[in-house]
């Protein structure tokens, strides 16, 4: 319905202009005949009716001349003939101007002297309307095309600014979740680092009063545990009648001689050879059959990670290392992990070990 309410616009549009462009062109006859008509018989020396005749029928040659030039030159136009434009067109610029100034000249209101030109706009307009733009039907649907095209445009504009909204929505989550988690990994940083320094100063404290308990009763402890002790018992006299008598028992406690107590030698640790366990599994195996990350040198180990490189160490060698031996390796190697949490692991694998060895 839209599409036909515009055709009957554009065609009632093209009426009106050809009603008007027939108004001047025949305003522009009777003016141009009527002034000229009775002054060009005295001028060419013919009176009374010939002249009047003479000079209205060369009035309306020149106004045939222009009308007829313009008409052509729509052939001209239909053909796309530059040369038969440029003569129709021509000839009808030269009449109108010799109308137009025939009238501005020899008529009694000037104000009407462009009456030709105006009908000969309207002309070129209806004819150029005619026979370069399209008709009607094809303009609306070329209008309609056009729309099409715009809508499209216009959707495309908006889900391109949605994508690109979407995204520096999705940029600015990702972000914040990154922020999250570095603020929880430096809480729980500042956390276990607070935790681990009131551990290790209880172990010190621990580690002074028993240092100062064995110091200060060590000697006498170890004397009180190595000491002999001895205890007389007499049996009692029993006959067959009665019992004559019971002699009393008492105790004897030999008398205790402190014995002298040298202080503990050295640990002196007995020098094993080791050679590397044929039959060993790598890093990435264990690291594998425990379905963990490979653990990686300088980076802090996870509890799992610091399991499966502490049995790697321990087991790669035969005979298996040694905490202390281990724990250098450990550094050696690189690995990160700090010591309460080597310990309780390794403590963890050595449970493991007495219980899996039979009683």
């Amino acid at each position: 319905m839209k599409s036909i309410d515009k055709i009957k616009s554009v065609s009632s549009g093209v009426a009106l202009v050809a009603v008007i462009e027939k108004l001047l062109t025949l305003g522009a006859l009777v003016l141009v005949a009527a002034t000229l008509g009775n002054k060009l018989g005295p001028v060419l020396g013919l009176p009374g009716e010939l002249g009047m005749i003479v000079g209205w029928s060369i009035a309306i040659v020149y106004d045939a001349l222009w009308i007829g030039s313009l008409r052509m030159s729509e052939l001209a136009i239909r053909q796309r003939s530059v040369i038969g434009m440029v003569v129709t067109l021509g000839l009808s610029v030269v009449a109108i101007g010799v109308s137009t100034a025939a009238l501005f000249v020899l008529g009694h209101a000037q104000v009407f002297a462009f009456v030709p030109a105006a009908a000969a706009a309207f002309m070129g307009l209806r004819l150029f309307a005619g026979n370069v733009l399209a008709d009607p039907t094809t303009a609306a649907q070329i209008a309609k095309r056009s729309a099409a095209d715009r809508n499209a445009r216009a959707l495309a504009a908006a889900d391109a600014r949605h994508l690109q909204s979407e995204a520096r929505t999705e940029v600015l989550t990702e972000t914040a979740g990154h922020l999250a988690e570095l603020h929880r990994q430096t809480a729980r940083a500042e956390v276990l680092t607070m935790a681990q320094a009131q551990i290790d100063k209880a172990r010190a404290k621990a580690e002074k009063t028993l240092a100062e308990a064995d110091k200060k009763h060590g000697a006498a402890a170890r004397a009180f545990m190595t000491r002999d002790l001895a205890l007389t018992v007499s049996r009692p006299a029993v006959t067959q009648q009665s019992v004559t008598g019971v002699t009393q028992v008492r105790p004897q406690i030999e008398g205790v001689t402190p014995q002298p107590v040298t202080e503990d030698e050295p640990d002196i640790e007995v020098e094993v050879r080791q050679a590397p366990s044929q039959h060993a599994m790598t890093l990435e195996e264990l690291a594998a059959a425990a379905r963990v990350e490979t653990p990686q040198r300088g980076v802090t180990l996870t509890d799992e990670q610091l399991d499966v490189v502490l049995r790697w160490l321990r087991y790669s060698m035969e005979p298996p290392r040694s905490y202390r031996q281990a724990q250098e390796a450990f550094r050696g190697e690189g690995f990160q992990g700090g010591e309460h949490r080597v310990r309780r692991i390794w403590g963890e694998i050595e449970t493991r070990e007495a219980e899996a060895v039979p009683a």
